[in-house]
Formats: structure tokens, sequence, C-alpha cells
């Protein structure tokens, strides 16, 4: 077994599995999307790309598309938390918070389209 396979397919389907847990509940209701879930999502999800770039396939290539994908909308989404928190005034209301689960949305598809071709490229491999 290769442990930098395993460490890589981990911290994927770890980035994916945090920004899932961000991502599910009532999107308009701050109570159900903890922040420090979407810092976590935020740090795995940079160190997912991280790993990424050592690749110099094509499959390498898209893997690194999704992951900087994830990154900005990750990143979006927590400037947006902080703009309504800090800047507005306001506070995560209904409509902030909105934004921010829609933002994580994006992220969590880009996720899975990694954990989809880190499956297809994993039955592709022949031993």
């Amino acid at each position: 077994m290769n442990l930098e396979k395993v460490v890589f397919g981990f911290v994927i389907v770890l980035a994916a599995t945090l920004n899932f847990g961000f991502f599910v509940g009532d999107i308009d209701q701050t109570q159900h999307h903890d922040i420090y879930e979407l810092f976590a999502a935020i740090v795995v999800n940079l160190i997912a790309t991280v790993l990424k770039f050592g690749d110099r396939t094509q499959i390498g290539a898209i893997h690194l598309s999704t992951s900087l994908v994830a990154d900005l909308q990750l990143i979006a989404a927590a400037c947006v938390w902080a703009y309504a928190s800090h800047v507005a005034g306001v506070g995560m209301d209904a409509g902030y918070t909105a934004k921010v689960v829609s933002l994580s949305g994006g992220a969590l598809f880009a996720n899975v389209v990694s954990v989809i071709i880190l499956i297809a490229e994993t039955i592709m491999q022949r031993r």
C-alpha cells in the first residue's frame, strides 16, 4: 500500500465531508452552519491543493483545478461571513447566511467532482 496515495485520498475525502457538514442545514439559519467547520473545510481544502501540485498528468491538472475552485469559493464564503459580522454591522442574517451557504455549495460540488475523479483514476489503474 502506498502511504502517499492513502494520505492523498484521505485529505480529498476529508475536504469533501467537512464541506458537506458545513453545507447541510437550512440555508438561512446561521445556527445550522458552524464557523469553525467552515474554517476547517478551508484549511483541509488548502492542504488538498498543496498535495495536488506534484502531479503533472492531465488528471492531476483537473484535480488541481477542482481544488482551486473549492478554495476560491470557500474563501469567498469566509469573506462574506466576515463582512456581514464585522463590516456591515447587521451580523449573519438570513440573506448573508444564504450567500455563505451557496458559496459553500459550489465548493462542495467541486469537491464531489474531485472525489469522482479520484475514484475513476483508482478504477482505471492496473496492477
